[in-house]
């Protein structure tokens, strides 16, 4: 972790520590991490805020109340993220905090964001989607170097790596 990073032990032990569910989720840890290296792997080429994707990551699945559906958990991530950086917990400017709350908000309905730093994060969860066996269609993906086909191999042997360790666990 680079010292600009937002990840930092404090805040990542703490939205653990409120996680509902097991730390082994399919929308839990793991995921979060492959997100985030999804996210940071699409930053690098298009240019999106790395301080949000990242946050995004960790935040985006953290108030889930379950593994199923449950469409009101990025509008509660996003109400998360708002007292977390009203308490101290996040380094990030106001105006990355509302582009993480507009990420985690629509990060389940929403389809597309002219936002490059929103659809990046858009991307880097649908990226995981081969975790949960659905591959992702390149036409449902936001950004170009999203729709990459070799970006989305690399995400889906990332997923595909989680979901066999797990297997035998």
């Amino acid at each position: 972790m680079n010292s600009d990073s937002p990840w930092y032990p404090e805040l990542v032990q703490f939205v653990v520590s409120q996680f509902r569910l097991t730390r082994r989720s399919i929308h839990g840890p793991a995921h979060w991490m492959r997100v985030r290296r999804n996210g940071l792997d699409l930053a690098a080429i298009n240019g999106a805020n790395t301080r949000v994707v990242e946050l995004f990551a960790l935040f985006h699945d953290s108030c889930r109340h379950n593994e199923d559906r449950d469409p009101d958990h990025g509008p509660r991530a996003a109400i998360f993220a708002q007292l977390c950086f009203e308490e101290g917990f996040i380094r990030c400017s106001e105006v990355e905090l509302e582009t993480l709350q507009a990420a985690c908000y629509g990060h389940t309905h929403e389809h597309s964001s002219p936002d490059i730093t929103i659809a990046t994060c858009w991307d880097a969860d649908r990226l995981d989607l081969p975790r949960v066996g659905i591959m992702p269609a390149a036409h449902r993906l936001c950004t170009d170097a999203a729709r990459d086909p070799d970006m989305i191999d690399l995400a889906r042997i990332r997923a595909e790596n989680w979901v066999d360790k797990t297997l035998y666990y």
